[in-house]
């Protein structure tokens, strides 16, 4: 680990900052990667993406339907792919700056069970759930973003992915990450994005979402996965590539290798969505997983996953592109030490990486499963994350000889005006969630566990917190949509929001 300094407010900062590689095997890992392209290529579900690749230079192999990528069009690609994306909340504000070593973190999502707290069980969601889980995030300030955490099971399968991004433009100003199940997902979600955006091109201008993308491990891209990477790209917004390598099982074993494939599945992606349209906005990013062989279980809470995470975000930089990491969750099954422990390494794993936008938070059992309680213990290892990606600044005063000098008059630091200045400065203050309390008060307060007092503060921010309401004649558009789809698949009244 090094640390680098930059200016801050009142002096100069020092980062602190996990690097993977040495300059030489970056470089090595992305020549190796485009080999690949070059040699074996990749799997092309999608026709007009195979149009657009046969078109501009690449070798399709009609027998196996791979799909070989010349080096100098994925140089021409990478060329064209924005080093900053800017996303924005409801309102029109910039919220997320995703590039350089600039971290913000937001909820796991399309988890298909939630952490039912007062039954101690997994059990399926539905659309109540969806509202507390964005009522929520709304709530909490350290999540940049919400996402489309849960899918309901209330709604027709056909319908879960459009419906998730409709309940969420309703309960939260953030802005959202999403993505499709169905092709034709994207031509509704859109134009619910752009009913509230204001329209098509206020969308376009500030994106209020982002859409993942996940190419199918090893080197392939199926014909929904193509077309949410293109639709993505024509629409300016931007899109976020989730490749998930499984070292031993669907990549190399060593996590090196996989850091590898990734690097070209990704790649492959960079080169179909910037043909589509050159200098759309995309986020190279992923949801590697250290395969247990044991099991037959893909831990992301171990800590060779966050180590690929950390490394291929390394690469990201390496190619000049914002970075995404599925990181800041946990493989137990329900709110306990082995949840806050791998939570909490991969947050500050993501943190000192400076991985750009980190999903993850709430998520439990191999990405699967929400809690709304793990949310809420989850926003203060964001916290606390985000305060350690600041790292230690130095301020404009002197460091501690003049401070000791007065304080030893007076016994004590505490009435100090430089304590009074910059106490809160340095700190981070967590919720009360997290015990920080004597032993008599914390007996005195009914001598709750963590999970305890987050269920407590679960049900008193969904009570008490009002999300932004839509503008009327808006919901009303976006609810029209949503109304009309679902009578497609023979539901012909969708579930009651409150």
């Amino acid at each position: 680990m090094i640390g680098h300094t930059r200016k801050a407010e009142g002096g100069m900062s020092v980062i602190p900052k996990v690097t993977w590689f040495d300059e030489r095997t970056r470089a090595r890992i992305v020549a190796e990667a485009v080999e690949i392209l070059e040699r074996i290529g990749v799997f092309v579900e999608n026709d007009e993406a195979v149009e657009l690749l046969a078109g501009s230079g690449a070798r399709v192999d009609a027998g196996s339907g791979r799909v070989m990528i010349p080096g100098p069009l994925v140089d021409r690609t990478l060329e064209t792919a924005p080093s900053r994306v800017l996303v924005y909340d409801r309102r029109g504000e910039p919220v997320m700056d995703l590039g350089g070593d600039r971290v913000h973190f937001n909820p796991g999502s399309a988890a298909l069970r939630i952490y039912d707290h007062a039954q101690r069980r997994a059990r399926t969601p539905l659309t109540a759930d969806l509202v507390r889980f964005a009522t929520l995030v709304d709530a909490l300030p350290n999540y940049a973003a919400q996402s489309t955490g849960i899918v309901p099971g209330d709604v027709p399968e056909e319908i879960a992915d459009r419906y998730r991004l409709y309940v969420g433009l309703q309960y939260s100003v953030k802005p959202i990450v999403t993505g499709t199940f169905k092709v034709d997902a994207f031509r509704v979600m859109h134009e619910m994005l752009s009913a509230v955006a204001g329209d098509q091109d206020a969308l376009s201008e500030k994106p209020i979402a982002i859409f993942d993308c996940c190419p199918s491990p090893p080197l392939k891209w199926s014909d929904l996965t193509c077309q949410a990477l293109i639709d993505c790209a024509r629409t300016g917004l931007p899109a976020e590539l989730v490749s998930m390598p499984l070292t031993g099982a669907t990549s190399p074993v060593t996590l090196a290798g996989a850091v590898t494939q990734h690097a070209a599945e990704c790649l492959s992606g960079i080169v179909i969505h910037q043909l589509a349209a050159a200098g759309a906005p995309i986020i190279y990013g992923g949801s590697p997983a250290c395969f247990d062989m044991r099991k037959g279980t893909t831990p992301m809470g171990a800590v060779e996953t966050m180590m690929i995470d950390g490394a291929y975000a390394e690469i990201g930089k390496h190619l000049g592109l914002p970075t995404h990491a599925y990181m800041a969750l946990s493989d137990s099954k329900l709110v306990d030490y082995q949840a806050g422990m791998e939570t909490a390494m991969g947050a500050a794993v993501a943190a000192l990486s400076g991985v750009n936008n980190v999903s993850g938070p709430g998520m439990l059992d191999f990405e699967s499963c929400q809690s709304l309680e793990k949310l809420v213990l989850d926003h203060e290892i964001v916290g606390m994350a985000l305060r350690l990606a600041k790292g230690i600044e130095l301020r404009d005063d002197e460091l501690a000889l003049p401070l000791i000098e007065e304080a030893l008059g007076k016994k004590e630091f505490l009435s100090l005006p430089h304590t009074a200045k910059w106490y809160r400065e340095e700190a981070y203050f967590p919720d009360p969630v997290i015990d920080r309390s004597t032993l008599e008060e914390w007996e005195g307060s009914g001598g709750l566990d963590a999970a305890a007092r987050a269920a407590a503060r679960v049900e008193k921010l969904v009570r008490e917190h009002a999300p932004e309401p839509l503008d009327e004649s808006v919901r009303r558009h976006i609810a029209g949509l949503m109304e009309r789809d679902a009578k497609r698949y023979g539901m012909d009244k969708l579930p009651p929001l409150d």
